[in-house]
């Protein structure tokens, strides 16, 4: 897998796929949220009454989401709620088997839970980046969110609706720390930090222009998927990125009526 999305074509193939290494120890980012890394793909658990999972990795991840669990001292029957901030494999593909365990609702918004429906069949009728979704094991049941959704973790975690990327990316957003959960609406490569992959994107102007909404939001550190924790004064990072976004959408309306 490459740092900043899914590789489908890796050598050996789709078993190379499966979230089979061991995750580190979880590091505590902020209190009570710890960052599990499993390979290159980073989840995050909100350690509070119950336990809320961002994202869920590749399938087969849940076993070592499992001991990343029981290494802060707690138990997985405590997870009550998986987050996906969107429905490529690498990060919605380990929720069908830990909710299929027991008392596990999966949380994602409704546009991809739509697509999450697509099949290889389907891609070999029309390939493209629908096999991100495809190689994504279906859910058996799911609760779909909306733009502005409150999920009850964190003092409130507010859905951001940030669809390009996937057409119901999302991030989340806990205005009692600041805390900004970008799945891959963002990306922080070679130490800069930037719009999603073009690459991986369903549709990267509208995951460029996506970003605006953002910049309107008090951050104290943004939270990636692939990527270490950016604490270096996101509000001017995030007001720049929407600058920018502004201007790319300037010039590609100009050259659309010339």
């Amino acid at each position: 897998m490459a740092a900043d999305g899914p590789q489908p074509g890796t050598a050996g193939g789709l078993g190379r796929l499966r979230g089979t290494r061991k995750a580190r120890e979880p590091l505590e980012i902020a209190p009570n949220v710890f960052e599990i890394v499993l390979g290159r793909v980073r989840v995050h658990l909100i350690a509070e009454e119950t336990l809320t999972l961002i994202d869920s990795g590749l399938p087969g991840s849940a076993a070592s989401i499992d001991r990343a669990i029981a290494a802060i001292g707690r138990a997985s029957s405590d997870l009550r709620r998986i987050v996906c901030t969107h429905a490529h494999f690498d990060h919605a593909g380990g929720a069908a088997e830990i909710a299929a365990r027991g008392d596990v609702e999966v949380l994602m918004h409704a546009a991809d839970l739509a697509s999450v429906q697509t099949t290889l069949a389907d891609v070999a009728r029309r390939p493209g980046r629908r096999l991100f979704v495809a190689l994504t094991p279906q859910l058996e049941r799911a609760t779909p969110l909306a733009d502005d959704d409150l999920i009850p973790a964190l003092g409130g975690l507010r859905v951001v609706h940030v669809p390009g990327h996937t057409a119901g990316s999302i991030c989340l957003y806990a205005p009692a720390n600041g805390l900004l959960f970008v799945g891959d609406a963002l990306q922080a490569r070679l130490g800069k930090v930037g719009f999603a992959s073009r690459l991986y994107s369903d549709d990267w102007q509208a995951a460029c222009r996506a970003v605006t909404r953002l910049a309107a939001l008090d951050v104290a550190a943004i939270v990636f998927a692939h990527y270490p924790v950016w604490r270096d004064d996101p509000n001017l990072l995030l007001r720049r990125l929407a600058d920018e976004a502004n201007l790319l959408d300037r010039r590609a309306y100009g050259e659309g009526t010339r």
